[in-house]
């Protein structure tokens, strides 16, 4: 397939580092060191050609951005080259002074993510003392800055069961958006699936409240809802078509689909300190390898939704399948999709099940159940 016009966003993961530890992190494995990532000259560069490109949106990614000392320049240079720029934060960092300095710098939204709206729970979940109050603090501060507020929350069984309170929690943090996504098993997610796969009942009860607090927050507080693809019968398009939207900038300059694509085989991992953006994102191997439709298998191929959802999502086509080719298995037309339904259902009637937190080179221990652990 030829390039399509230019993507609408790029997503700059500036780095791995997190204070965090969340078990559903989508972040690979193997984290990229800070002595890996991109200088600050090569940044603004990127920008510059996301620029020339036609890239509008910048959102600004880790790890956890505000871990990088050069945020507020290459926020500036984005602004100054027209590009609309979105913080995402787990806010544990953002103290009034750095809210200031963005704000200054040209931010233009943030979007702070949540664990849960019980306090405790957040912060096992977290894995940082203190985070939920941080948060809150931080919540505040932009709202004072002036600045549109949305509050992430990345919802699994450890946390479902307190959904209207976190509903309730993001509307008292002044949010403008809530967007309320169960988890996606990528990366350390998919190393801790058994420990957050919900329950069918977990799931149906979270879309029946969510369409009620939809329709009690609409004046105040718009709602998105990212639905659980394991309990689901038909996929998603992944990135809004692989290739078609977006593009990522991984810490250490990898140009990808999808943050996650990285895990695939057969991944070049072009870098911008090597070819340009725009030669990446024209004609990049890794962008040109499922683009369109002409790579489908059946019963992608002859199905009359393959430019709808282009097949679903290819890197949980292979973590499922191990093809990174075939049919998402979410799809109930894939010859894998009783594998699926069949995988949440048992692993999410399993009993307390640890996980394994974010860590460089596999962490500590794994974190028991809130209710085993000590203060």
């Amino acid at each position: 397939m030829s390039a399509p016009g230019p993507p609408l966003g790029l997503l700059a993961e500036l780095t791995h580092r997190c204070p965090l530890a969340c078990p559903y992190c989508s972040n690979p494995l193997g984290l990229a060191r800070a002595g890996d990532e991109l200088d600050t000259a090569t940044w603004l560069r990127v920008l510059d050609e996301a620029a020339d490109l036609g890239v509008l949106q910048l959102h600004l990614s880790g790890g956890e951005p505000l871990a990088r000392r050069d945020l507020e320049a290459i926020t500036a240079r984005a602004r100054e080259r027209d590009i609309y720029t979105n913080l995402i934060t787990s806010g544990v960092l953002l103290d009034e002074a750095r809210v200031r300095a963005l704000a200054d710098a040209g931010l233009e939204h943030v979007q702070l993510s949540i664990q849960d709206a019980d306090p405790a729970n957040a912060d096992h979940i977290g894995g940082y003392h203190g985070g939920h109050a941080a948060k809150r603090a931080a919540a505040a501060r932009v709202r004072a800055a002036g600045l549109p507020l949305t509050v992430n929350a990345v919802v699994h069984r450890r946390n479902l069961d307190h959904l209207p309170a976190i509903i309730a929690a993001a509307g008292a943090m002044g949010a403008d958006r809530l967007e309320i996504a169960h988890t996606q098993y990528h990366g350390w997610a998919l190393a801790n699936r058994a420990a957050l796969m919900p329950t069918r009942a977990q799931v149906e009860a979270a879309d029946r409240i969510v369409a009620e607090a939809r329709e009690h927050w609409a004046s105040r507080m718009a709602i998105d809802y990212v639905t659980p693809d394991y309990h689901a019968h038909r996929p998603k398009a992944c990135m809004g078509g692989w290739g078609q939207r977006f593009i990522t900038v991984a810490p250490d300059g990898a140009v990808l689909p999808c943050h996650a694509a990285a895990e695939l085989p057969g991944t070049t991992r072009d870098r911008v300190k090597e070819r340009p953006l725009a030669a990446i994102w024209k004609h990049g191997a890794d962008f040109e390898r499922f683009r369109g439709t002409a790579w489908m298998p059946e019963p992608c191929r002859s199905c009359e939704r393959r430019e709808v959802d282009f097949g679903g999502c290819r890197c949980q086509a292979f973590a499922l399948t191990g093809d990174p080719a075939a049919t998402d298995p979410v799809c109930d037309l894939s010859p894998h999709h009783e594998r699926i339904a069949t995988l949440a259902e048992d692993e999410a009637v399993h009993g307390p099940v640890p996980f394994t937190p974010r860590r460089p080179g596999n962490g500590p221990a794994p974190v028991t159940q809130p209710e085993e652990a000590t203060p």
